[in-house]
């Protein structure tokens, strides 16, 4: 995978691309979500921008990426570790969370893959859902059985 400078709109980018990525399949409303909330913008990044984080990221997987039986690509926990390490801000890390909360959460649904990915970047940052605004995503992810602690723990 190749390396961003820290807390840039490249690093932050590309993890919401690995949110978009997480379950193998990009919805429509998470690519909504994305223009409604204007949340490219918010990064510092344009769409021609966030194109190249994205078709960069997709060129390192296929370079990088583990191959599964299902035919998918997967990375290690190792690379996934390094990818949330260079959004080192906290205010960083709790937005760019926030939005792969909205992202994840956008299709109403949560599979493992998702959730997989924010419980490793709550732990990662260690982070708590309480120290993020409070809103209809957070509250619906805590809610749902499949993310109790029990279920989550790695």
């Amino acid at each position: 995978m190749r390396h961003y400078p820290s807390d840039s709109p490249q690093a932050m980018a590309r993890l919401l691309v690995l949110a978009l990525l997480a379950d193998g399949l990009i919805d429509t409303s998470e690519l909504d979500l994305l223009d409604d909330r204007r949340t490219i913008a918010r990064l510092g990044l344009d769409s021609a921008g966030f194109d190249d984080v994205f078709y960069g990221f997709c060129a390192d997987m296929l370079r990088t990426g583990q191959r599964m039986t299902s035919d998918r690509l997967d990375l290690d926990a190792d690379t996934i570790d390094r990818m949330l390490d260079e959004v080192r801000d906290p205010l960083l890390q709790r937005n760019t969370l926030r939005a792969m909360l909205d992202i994840v959460h956008a299709d109403r649904q949560l599979p493992g893959g998702e959730a997989a990915l924010i419980a490793r970047a709550l732990k990662r940052w260690s982070i708590d859902l309480d120290q993020l605004a409070p809103n209809s995503a957070i509250r619906a992810w805590r809610l749902s059985p499949r993310n109790s602690p029990q279920a989550l723990r790695t």
